[in-house]
């Protein structure tokens, strides 16, 4: 097996280089790269170029191009990956004046939104209220070809979005110079809202008790418009954390531990439903609680008015 290996090397190594870079390594995706770098020396000096990597992020996510990085491999390596342990925040009083979210939507393999925003975290109305990032104005709609449906809308084509809507949302620390994909890759829920009369399609990552949650909001009759695009952390509960708490898991995200990207979907899916079980054993507690707290409350009204009737009683 070495000697057969060793072969292969050398056969490789006898390829002019202009050839394995043009022709051959730029066919290749993110992953693969990574691994055509690690059988040798001379393969990994030439699948580490910069230009290379710089190409493969802005095709992998659109919305990058208009983002500097001073290490695309690197980059790449934070946004493909999977979360597995969130970690602990080294330097929590670092600043974190800026956080960057290139975003992209697409269907069926049609991009339909690219976006860069870009939101300052130093202020007190950021800090205290509920974290909430909006990548479409109130006001504005934005209109797409590509997802088909319109007024029409079934069971059928919300389970098509299921399957053929995709998000990234790439959340990046200049100052750390890290990046992490909060998105599920494909919705964990699809659903029509029947008061609103738009179809929410939910992407989610779990990070201990709170759940990262991007919500892609569809509307239209004839034509298909994307009418919200939104970030917000929940805690399990059902509220929203605040922008300065938000901002230390999303730093866990970014410094934890990494797994492989490509069960992204199938783990996000799990994490998801888990989270959502636990999210409905928290309310039912925190319901039979507050039944017994009632009941309690009740017991004790008719207690003190059956004790107060008697003692009028015995009064007389």
């Amino acid at each position: 097996m070495a000697a057969s290996s060793s072969t292969v090397t050398n056969l490789i190594s006898t390829v002019h280089h202009d050839i394995i870079e043009s022709h051959i390594l730029t066919r290749l995706d993110g992953p693969t790269l990574a691994s055509v770098s690690c059988t040798s020396s001379h393969l990994h000096k030439l699948a580490s170029n910069e230009l290379l990597w710089s190409k493969l992020r802005r095709s992998t996510w659109p919305s990058t191009a208009a983002i500097s990085a001073d290490d695309s491999r690197l980059f790449f390596s934070d946004a493909y990956s999977v979360l597995d342990n969130a970690g602990p925040v080294s330097d929590l009083d670092r600043p974190f004046p800026e956080l960057i979210s290139a975003v992209d939507v697409h269907y069926r393999g049609k991009l339909v939104l690219s976006r860069v925003v870009k939101t300052e975290t130093t202020t007190a109305w950021f800090r205290s209220s509920p974290l909430r990032i909006d990548l479409v104005d109130a006001k504005e709609t934005v209109p797409t070809t590509a997802i088909e449906g319109g007024g029409r809308w079934t069971e059928d084509t919300c389970r098509d979005l299921e399957h053929g809507l995709t998000l990234s949302w790439i959340v990046i620390d200049p100052i750390g110079k890290r990046a992490a994909d909060l998105s599920s890759h494909r919705p964990v829920t699809v659903q029509r809202n029947w008061l609103s009369g738009g179809v929410e399609a939910k992407f989610a990552t779990v990070v201990g008790s709170v759940e990262c949650v991007v919500t892609v909001v569809t509307c239209g009759e004839e034509e298909v418009h994307v009418k919200e695009v939104s970030l917000k952390v929940e805690k399990m509960e059902g509220t929203h954390l605040n922008g300065e708490d938000s901002l230390v898991i999303l730093r866990s995200v970014m410094e934890g531990k990494r797994g492989n990207g490509g069960r992204r979907e199938v783990e996000s899916k799990r994490r998801h439903e888990e989270f959502m079980e636990k999210r409905r054993d928290v309310k039912e507690k925190t319901m039979r609680v507050e039944l017994v707290f009632d009941v309690l409350t009740v017991a004790v009204g008719i207690l003190g008015f059956v004790s107060l009737v008697g003692f009028y009683l015995w009064s007389r």
